[in-house]
């Protein structure tokens, strides 16, 4: 897989200034080698140097994490620039925590020469730049094709592209699937936000517990009460500790619904945060608990059960710029794509990481990731083994009416027995057993929808 989703900055989009006017090129539909090569997608001052040095050491701090038994790997964050703002996204080594630094147009006097995303190396050196900045400095950030650069008074360090891991991919579809999901709450200013850091403990922490939001302060307890956020590894939390003076406001997000609940755990719900400081948003996103981080497949699956053409997502990915607004309604429209195949088209985007979702303004973005469509079979292994299912003609239809649905399958040795009805899922396999479709489903499920959908 790392040949698949390995970087190369030909595949990111081009913008090259004519005499009259400026030429957009996706340089995976091009094969003008020239054109492949720009110096950078963004270049410029930082007008708050300390609290942009800050957030991104924060962004480090999340990615040298780990909650869980899986050692940290050092993985480092990914770069969005376009439509006049630059996104830091990165994921802990065991996955279950996800930050995004917005830097925002009003902290940024540069130019976006192009639009696109890259994989960058925090090392160490670069993080002892960031945290020797003070606020007087200047700071001019460059993200380039073939690097990203930090040049202050006293450092000028480089960082070199390195690969994006499958499992970021995984994390990137997974993640936006549940922040599309979740509502506002409640919101701490100043304040309210110092006298909640008080009160998480700083210890490893088992227990579920709920914030609550009453008399104007947040209290944290192991009960739940009416419309208290469910949180998993609240200690977690601290990886924000080191921008608890610049935080000017805190607001809080989870599915108010049933999200993903799971029988054999008690803490089933992910949930997150934005805080805001001056000219820059920062959201982290908790998976349920330490022990389980935000996977790949699970319900985004039952979405791309219903095919599309190829040239759909290609179009796509002529037409949107990284970072700019995805609207399926508009696009549908404007393009002349049936509405009813716009969930389809927009899970199959988030599928191969394409998507991202703001919760500050309740939208997905898009991003300009390189992109093949065989990934979406080779990060989705379940999908895949459905079509085989399908293609190996082990799928026999017994009952179809109306919303109703019968099918036995045969998968190596065994025969089970699938039943759909609306949206009531059965399958009498060990999968089903043991989640249901709390975790998305399973195979043999798929296998039966896309048949009977066909």
């Amino acid at each position: 897989m790392s040949d698949i989703l390995e970087f190369s900055y030909r595949t990111q989009s081009r913008i090259i200034k004519q005499p009259s006017f400026n030429e957009l090129l996706l340089s995976h539909h091009t094969d003008i080698e020239e054109l492949q090569q720009i110096p950078c997608f963004f270049w410029g001052e930082m007008k708050d140097p300390l609290l942009t040095a800050k957030a991104l050491l924060c962004i480090s701090r999340v990615v040298r994490s780990s909650f869980s038994p899986i050692p940290v790997r050092l993985l480092d964050p990914i770069v969005t620039a376009g439509q006049e703002q630059l996104r830091f996204e990165g994921f802990s080594s065991c996955n279950g925590v996800y930050a995004r630094l917005d830097i925002l147009s009003d902290n940024i006097d540069g130019e976006f020469i192009a639009s696109g995303t890259t994989n960058v190396d925090f090392n160490e050196p670069m993080l002892n730049a960031l945290n020797s900045i003070k606020k007087q400095d200047l700071m001019m950030l460059g993200v380039g094709e073939k690097e990203v650069k930090i040049s202050t008074i006293k450092h000028d360090i480089i960082e070199k592209k390195v690969k994006l891991p499958e499992r970021w991919i995984k994390g990137l579809t997974s993640v936006q699937l549940y922040l599309a999901e979740m509502n506002e709450l409640f919101r701490l200013n100043k304040m309210q936000t110092v006298q909640f850091f008080n009160q998480l403990p700083k210890t490893k922490n088992t227990a579920t517990m709920y914030l609550t939001y009453r008399a104007n302060r947040c209290t944290i307890s192991p009960i739940a009460t009416a419309n208290s956020i469910q949180i998993g590894g609240i200690e977690r939390l601290r990886l924000l500790e080191m921008l608890l003076p610049y935080i000017d406001e805190m607001v809080f997000y989870q599915n108010t619904e049933n999200q993903n609940i799971d029988t054999t755990n008690n803490t089933n719900k992910s949930m997150a945060l934005q805080i805001y400081i001056k000219n820059m948003r920062l959201t982290l996103a908790l998976s349920p608990d330490n022990h389980r981080g935000f996977s790949g497949e699970g319900n985004i699956l039952e979405k791309m059960t219903h095919e599309l053409p190829v040239e759909y997502i290609y179009a796509l990915n002529s037409l949107l710029k990284s970072n700019e607004i995805f609207n399926p309604t508009l696009l549908s429209i404007e393009q002349g794509i049936y509405i009813g195949d716009m969930d389809s088209l927009t899970a199959h985007l988030s599928a191969i990481g394409m998507l991202g979702f703001d919760l500050y303004s309740n939208q997905h973005f898009y991003r300009r990731l390189p992109f093949k469509m065989e990934n979406i079979l080779s990060l989705n292994p379940r999908l895949k083994n459905a079509k085989k299912l399908i293609s190996d003609e082990n799928i026999k239809i017994t009952h179809h009416h109306a919303n109703e649905l019968l099918a036995t399958v045969k998968s190596g040795e065994h025969l089970y027995t699938v039943s759909i009805k609306n949206n009531d899922y059965k399958c009498t396999c060990q999968w089903y057993a043991k989640y249901q479709t709390h975790r998305g489903l399973c195979k043999h499920i798929l296998a039966v929808k896309m048949l009977g959908d066909r």
